[in-house]
């Protein structure tokens, strides 16, 4: 072992899991000095996510929307950048998702869900553009004008479901219903296609292809050129311009893959579970995709699990919030703040003592 470096598998398995029980025990302390047992406070929440179908359906509803965003995240920090911007690309890429079901939907419904998905790519790809462009060519900082165009975002969304996009007649921000027949099909159906019955829920379609978006991250990192010149940008700028690599080319385009990533978590939410456009409908999806990424070691398989990991949280804790009155809404939303804090902003707290505790076994080379 190379000294103060830690295994693969530590580093990437056994650090995270650490961090985690860290969160879950100062968690069970919290829950304990209210009064309650914690040992059956986390039952309850593994109850109330994985217990059950529907329980299933809502854990994984919520985790496509993680996987979506921490995608978005992880992919620009290969190319040495970090888009907090997620929330932002993500209500652009609704606002085009539902301009083109409105565009085409009444007269070819399945064509327009294909346009919306496009449509939720491209429109959270041009959002992130204009960042990038002004990071690439004018040297702004990518976190302070992807915090600044979620504002703009916000404030544009919100104008357009007040007045253009609003339903006729109606009070609310959000749009008219999205035609019948434009939506993702929810996966109960398919599965009951299937000769597999599985009870209703939120679940659709939109989880099958966030898992083909993490294939598809995996592929073009490590199994293309362009994956691997946009990892060097990243690692080593000064270096990759020595290879003959255009950085602010690397730049754009990462972070445009990275938005149009964010731009598509609106397919979970509007296209296959709201069927209309909401002025709220991010919920802070795109800023826990930060800690999804950190957790999953901005690897996809890492993102997957850390995705499921949080829609257990979301959805476990609403129902540990109906089973223990003492335990409010609040105090799930601590939970999940301390898995944050344990697995973003202090993940390294365990790898100084965990490499020395390594270093302590040597690995024996051969003779």
């Amino acid at each position: 072992m190379v000294p103060g470096k830690l295994p693969y598998w530590a580093e990437n398995i056994l650090l995270p899991i650490l961090n985690l029980m860290a969160a879950l025990l100062v968690s069970a302390l919290v829950i304990w000095g209210l009064g309650e047992d914690p040992f059956l406070a986390m039952a309850l929440i593994f109850e109330g996510a994985f217990g059950f179908e529907e329980a299933i359906s809502y854990t994984l509803y919520y985790a496509t929307n993680f996987i979506f965003t921490g995608l978005a995240v992880s992919l620009a920090f290969h190319a040495g950048h970090f888009n907090i911007g997620g929330e932002g690309q993500a209500m652009i890429g609704g606002l085009g998702l539902t301009l083109a079901v409105f565009m085409i939907g009444d007269t070819f419904p399945v064509l327009a869900v294909v346009c919306a998905i496009a449509g939720a790519a491209l429109f959270g790809a041009a959002w992130a553009y204009i960042p990038a462009y002004l990071q690439a060519k004018r040297g702004s900082h990518i976190v302070i004008t992807t915090i600044m165009f979620n504002f703009i975002a916000s404030a544009f969304l919100a104008y357009m479901l007040v007045g253009p996009l609003q339903r006729p007649g109606g009070q609310m921000p959000e749009s008219r219903d999205f035609p019948e027949g434009a939506v993702l099909t929810p996966l109960n159906e398919l599965m009951a296609a299937v000769g597999w019955s599985f009870e209703e829920g939120p679940m659709n379609v939109s989880l099958l292809i966030a898992l083909f978006c993490a294939w598809g991250v995996w592929f073009l990192l490590w199994r293309t050129r362009f994956g691997y010149e946009l990892r060097v940008t990243g690692q080593n700028k000064n270096a990759a311009e020595f290879a003959g690599i255009s950085v602010p080319r690397m730049t754009i385009i990462a972070l445009m893959l990275s938005g149009a990533l964010a731009g598509m978590m609106g397919l979970n939410e509007l296209l296959g579970e709201q069927h209309r456009l909401l002025g709220n409908f991010t919920l802070g999806y795109g800023f826990v995709g930060i800690a999804v990424a950190f957790m999953g070691r901005n690897h996809p398989v890492g993102i997957i699990l850390a995705a499921v990991l949080f829609g257990a949280l979301y959805q476990g804790g609403a129902e540990l919030a109906f089973e223990m009155p003492t335990i409010t809404r609040d105090l799930i939303v601590m939970i999940q703040g301390l898995v944050i804090l344990f697995a973003g902003a202090m993940e390294h707290m365990f790898r100084k003592p965990l490499t020395a505790l390594f270093m302590r076994f040597p690995k024996r080379e051969a003779v």
